[in-house]
């Protein structure tokens, strides 16, 4: 499914997503939140965590636990943009009230709430903290080379409902690759530079082309490879909701692979190339 968003996200909370009507199966909500210099958000729940991933701006943040506990957290935060710069992301449980200050550029920041009734300890991740890796780098004559930011999953969030990390797709590369699907599901959010640029995927058997602002939904066994056109580079950002008994990325339940295309990420020399007289 996709949700094409052809113009600038408009001042304060946008929901793209929600646990309600015909994404109810996502289970998450997920927007994006505009904030103006100098703006102020609050955000709170009884029942949901809650992720804020930056997207670009300056803000002040500040987060507290509603029950007795440590005071108030604070800490400011910026990001010139998505490509070259690695996130600052919040993560905090229920009952947790968020405060965010725009700072003089304004902020732009990506919403993601679940609901999980475990208790565990707010956490701001930092851009040194994020894994990045060249995945595919070496494989498939490079032809699928793409820049993976894991931000938080069950090697250092297992509390959390969520899986949340980047993709950057480089020009003419696919990502998402060897085709694959999996049980859980998941949420994909699209930019490109410049941005009039665009891409492809195919989620099961339907086609799409990707513009800036897109929004992908992902639905339980739905293989979802993807292509940037030549010449851009396409941003997006990924969330996954694990399911009960099933976390994503577990030794029982990790990605599963379309077998009939598995070959390719083995001897690359299989790989056809044209002659040259």
């Amino acid at each position: 499914m996709q949700i094409p968003h052809k113009v600038p996200f408009c001042r304060g909370y946008t929901p793209l997503v929600t646990r309600s009507g015909a994404t109810a199966d996502m289970l998450m909500d997920f927007g994006v939140l505009s904030l103006l210099p100098g703006e102020c958000w609050e955000q709170a729940s009884e029942t949901d965590e809650q992720c804020f991933l930056l997207a670009r701006g300056s803000a002040g943040i500040t987060w507290m636990v509603h029950s007795a506990g440590p005071g108030p957290v604070n800490a400011d935060v910026s990001r010139t943009d998505l490509f070259d710069h690695g996130p600052w992301c919040l993560s905090v449980p229920k009952r947790t009230r968020v405060v965010i200050q725009a700072g003089p550029e304004g902020a732009e920041w990506f919403y993601t709430a679940t609901d999980n009734p475990r208790r565990f300890t707010a956490k701001l991740y930092t851009p040194e903290e994020c894994r990045s890796e060249f995945r595919g780098e070496g494989t498939m004559r490079e032809t699928s080379t793409r820049i993976v930011r894991t931000i938080f999953d069950d090697t250092n969030r297992s509390e959390s409902n969520l899986v949340i990390g980047e993709v950057i797709g480089l020009p003419g590369k696919w990502s998402s690759y060897p085709p694959h699907h999996h049980p859980q599901p998941e949420i994909y959010h699209y930019r490109f530079l410049p941005g009039q640029g665009f891409g492809l995927t195919a989620i099961g058997d339907t086609p799409y082309i990707i513009r800036d602002k897109d929004t992908i939904l992902i639905r339980e066994g739905e293989v979802h490879p993807q292509v940037t056109a030549p010449g851009y580079a396409m941003w997006y950002l990924w969330v996954i909701r694990h399911l009960e008994g099933a976390h994503y990325g577990s030794a029982t339940d990790t990605p599963i692979f379309i077998d009939k295309h598995t070959w390719v990420i083995g001897d690359e020399q299989k790989i056809w190339q044209p002659k040259r007289d």
